[in-house]
């Protein structure tokens, strides 16, 4: 029977009412085994270790005791209440035991099996800490459980008490900004990026350019063992890409989405942010637009890849030179593939790629442009590009060199400008993950069609409210594009925005979006084949586990940061707020 009422999710809870007792759960977190570099890099099936679950950010679990035949009699088995804030969590699952991230520095470790509280953790924060309260992701290692806190730490503690084991500071206090994604762990280091100073602001406390940065620290002490400056000053490489802007006035470069990372290479990806302000005239040195246009300023809206055991700069590619608050920090994901573009859908494509030769990528869509890469995961190398969503701030690709061409009438150069921008800052994709499926060969994306009007004022760009992209009549779309081949496999055009995806060995595609749908589609076709009504809209990423002989599938659901655009662009009302977290399985024979 398939639910999709509230009756759903309340009738779950009353199934789950029947819990461990006490002694029971002790046993289930003093049973814990420690989590090891080997597990991480090849995770047990039923398990969910990192962020993505795997290193390679594929979003992708072996499990397939639910699939096509039989997820339309998915039950909610539990569910639990979380505290108010941003949400855009995504849980971790180890040996039966869930640790679920809260916003405003809350973790908790749970039975995975019911939502018993097994412990809880509560940061006090600092009234002055920067008030971005969201935690997307958390990670474990040995018997510890690690997290980038609001007032600039990371944070370890036991997993199996909640206690403090130990914290060191990432960056002064008085610098405004923030740390909302948590590490990764690479053989024993924690490594992670973060946000950084925005350009003053009243009396706004800020930082220089040192505040952005990416580190790898020791799990066992804390200690910091590498740092990358994403944001070049003084004399580091790439500094001279700025073209002699004062260090003072660099600002803003940051990493805020986890990264991948590659153990035959030995490589970490990350993905950056844009400058603060957004509009390179205010402080760049030119004489005309065009040679505003060949200005750099690494390494804004890049990919980078760094050794992960010294940080050094391995390669970088740069997709655009930002002027309209276009972020490139999103997942990069690693494939091993063939690659053959198809000329007829692949807009950009390198001569030099043999067709039918295989390759390791860094593949999908890194920013908010929406367009779809492949490069070269070892160097680099540009190997094709694809538009997803309508987007007019690329003319074009060099296909050799991977370097986008803006059009010059699109590149702000005076107070009073006024343009339409496609997409608009909300992204033609936002943070919310994609999906890979090895089943299928492809990358599922869940995407938004939208443009903005901007205005140049005296200290940067005002962003009108989104509008919905030529030649579209709805907010979302979710599409599904060939790693070898780069044509769109299939795509659906949605009222409601859909957010973060998770693909399954059982074939399936779950999502959920702005309008409290949770679903699981066809990975083949994108048919939905079920469909649940959950409290508010779906603002956590999607994982799957098992405990015993059973497979799970988590939701975290509730509002997320500047929720409006998707909103205002819908035609129904959207509730705000409800954090909680939605688990489904199979009915028990």
């Amino acid at each position: 029977m398939k639910m999709n009422a509230l009756s759903a999710l309340l009738l779950g809870t009353a199934l789950a009412l029947t819990s461990l007792p006490v002694a029971a759960q002790s046993d289930l977190l003093e049973n814990m085994s420690p989590v090891t570099d080997e597990m991480i890099q090849n995770p047990d099936p039923g398990s969910w270790l990192s962020w993505r679950r795997t290193l390679d950010n594929q979003g992708f679990s072996p499990l397939d005791q639910i699939n096509k035949d039989n997820v339309s009699d998915l039950q909610v088995v539990w569910s639990r209440g979380m505290t108010e804030g941003f949400q855009e969590a995504a849980p971790l699952v180890h040996d039966g035991v869930m640790f679920l991230p809260h916003p405003r520095d809350i973790i908790q470790a749970l039975d995975a099996t019911t939502g018993d509280l097994l412990w809880e953790y509560k940061r006090e924060v600092p009234a002055n800490a920067p008030m971005i309260i969201t935690t997307r992701n958390i990670a474990i290692w040995g018997d510890l459980l690690v997290f980038s806190s609001k007032d600039n730490y990371l944070v370890a503690l036991n997993a199996k008490t909640g206690q403090l084991a130990w914290e060191t500071q990432l960056r002064d206090e008085n610098a405004w900004a923030w740390s909302t994604p948590g590490p990764i762990i690479v053989n024993g280091k924690a490594i992670s990026g973060r946000s950084c100073a925005q350009q003053p602001s009243g009396d706004t406390p800020v930082g220089g350019p040192e505040t952005c940065y990416l580190t790898a620290h020791d799990m066992k002490t804390g200690e910091e063992l590498w740092r990358f400056h994403t944001l070049p000053h003084g004399d580091m490489a790439g500094s001279e890409s700025w073209n002699g802007v004062d260090d003072s006035l660099r600002h803003h470069v940051g990493s805020w989405i986890s990264p991948s990372y590659d153990p035959e290479l030995n490589l970490v990806y990350f993905g950056t942010s844009v400058t603060s302000p957004y509009s390179k005239f205010y402080f760049a040195n030119f004489d005309s637009v065009e040679e505003l246009e060949e200005q750099e300023f690494l390494y804004q809206t890049s990919t980078l890849a760094l050794d992960a055991d010294t940080g050094e700069l391995k390669w970088y590619q740069q997709h655009i030179r930002d002027h309209w608050d276009l972020d490139h920090p999103f997942e990069r994901i690693l494939v091993d593939t063939a690659i053959a573009p198809n000329a007829d859908e692949v807009r950009w494509i390198n001569p030099a790629v043999t067709p039918g030769e295989e390759r390791r990528v860094v593949t999908g869509i890194p920013g908010k442009t929406g367009i779809f890469y492949s490069m070269d995961a070892a160097t680099g190398e540009f190997l094709w590009a694809r538009e997803t969503t309508y987007q007019n701030v690329i003319s074009d690709i060099d296909t050799t060199t991977g370097r986008a061409t803006h059009p010059l009438d699109m590149i702000p150069t005076e107070i009073g400008q006024s343009l339409l921008v496609c997409p608009s800052d909300a992204g033609g994709k936002r943070w919310f993950t994609s999906a890979y499926s090895p089943l299928t060969n492809a990358i599922y994306s869940p995407l938004a069609n939208f443009c903005m009007q901007s205005v140049t004022l005296p200290n940067d760009i005002r962003l009108s409210p989104d509008v919905l992209a030529p030649g579209t009549s709805v907010v979302g779309r979710l599409n599904a594009i060939s790693v070898e081949t780069g044509e769109e496999l299939w795509s659906l055009d949605q009222e409601d925005f859909t957010t973060s995806l998770l693909a399954t060995q059982g074939g399936l595609l779950f999502g959920g979006d702005t309008n409290r749908r949770f679903r699981a589609y066809d990975q083949t076709n994108g048919e939905v084949l079920f469909e649940t009504i959950v409290p508010s809209a779906v603002g956590g990423v999607p994982i799957t586990y098992e405990v015993g002989d059973r497979q799970y599938v988590a939701v975290p659901v509730g509002s997320w940061l500047d929720m409006t655009p998707y909103v205002d662009n819908t035609p129904r009302d959207i509730p705000m707020g409800g954090n909680a977290i939605v688990v489904y399985a199979l009915p028990q024979k």
